[in-house]
This record gives structure tokens, C-alpha cells and sequence, in this order.
């Protein structure tokens, strides 16, 4: 039985379809659900700091607090009870931390989207979510990207649609 579901999101219109999936079953099952998005401490990250001066860091640290709280919120709203949400983030590389927070928690399944990088051995599933489906303990739902086209994604007219814009 699931239990645990481990929702991995980064600000993409894949992850936030991810996430809705996620919701579905969680309401349905009555699970507890963790949100959790990493923000990457990298090479980039530095880059980001030098060019946007002090405090980029902590802007950063900002947004992602924001993203899992509006993921949260548009849990709540799929019918997710508020006390089995919790939100969680972090700082490192994101397959080792989506990999160790299901380790830790323990989760019964990750949920993820495809991620936009690709890696070198595969063109259709990204190089974070291969690491963790390589390494992690639990089962792991990679969510395609068409299933997320009617959470966020644009339409045919290239507008942007909200989480609750019609169903998916």
C-alpha cells in the first residue's frame, strides 16, 4: 500500500503536471505526501551569485520555498488533506537529494517528471531523473510530459493555462 509519496518538483510545466498526478493519487489513497525541490548547488549557482550580486542566493532560496507552497496549496485544493503535506527544501545536487530524502522519509514512491536535461545513454528520459531511477529503493513514477499539458502547459494559442484550467 502506498503510504508515502515523494513529489519531486523543480518550476517547469512538466513538474507541476507531475505534481497534479501526484495530488490525484495522493487524495484517492489518503497518502501523506512530501514536496521537495532542490536548489542546485553548483557551478551555476556561483555564476548566479557574481553576476546578480549578494543576496541571489537567498532569492533563490525564496523562490523555492514559493514553488513548493504553491504546490502544496494546489494540493489542498485537489482534495489532500492539509496534515499530510509537508514541504521540504533543499541545497545540493537534485538526484542525490530527491534519492536521500526517499531513503530518509521513507517514501513508497517517488513521482517525478521527465526532466528537461537529457543524458548521454537515453533521448527520452532526462540525466536527473535516470540517476534516480538508477539508484533509488523504491518504485519511481515518471510522469511524461503529456500528462502535465493540461496542468500548465500552453495551448494551442501559446497561452500559458493555471493548475485548475480545465482537466488534463
Amino acid at each position: 500500500m502506498i503510504e508515502r509519496i515523494l513529489v519531486a518538483v523543480d518550476d517547469s510545466p512538466e513538474s507541476l503536471g507531475a505534481a497534479r498526478v501526484a495530488a490525484g493519487m495522493a487524495a484517492g489513497w489518503g497518502a501523506r505526501v512530501r514536496i521537495l525541490t532542490v536548489v542546485e548547488d553548483s557551478v551555476v549557482g556561483e555564476a548566479l551569485e557574481a553576476v546578480g550580486g549578494p543576496g541571489t542566493a537567498g532569492r533563490r532560496s525564496a523562490g523555492a520555498e514559493r514553488l513548493v507552497e504553491h504546490v502544496a496549496a494546489e494540493m489542498r485544493a485537489r482534495g489532500v488533506a492539509d496534515d499530510r503535506i509537508e514541504t521540504v527544501v533543499t541545497t545540493g545536487s537534485p538526484f542525490r537529494s530527491i534519492v536521500e530524502v526517499s531513503r530518509s522519509w521513507p517514501a513508497d514512491l517517488v513521482v517525478m517528471a521527465v526532466s528537461d536535461r537529457r543524458g548521454l545513454r537515453s533521448p527520452y528520459v532526462g540525466s536527473e531523473t535516470e540517476r534516480v531511477l538508477e539508484f533509488s529503493e523504491c518504485p519511481v513514477l515518471v510522469v511524461p510530459a503529456q500528462a502535465g499539458r493540461g496542468a500548465d502547459a500552453g495551448d494551442r494559442t501559446g497561452r500559458r493555462r493555471g493548475w485548475r484550467d480545465g482537466p488534463a
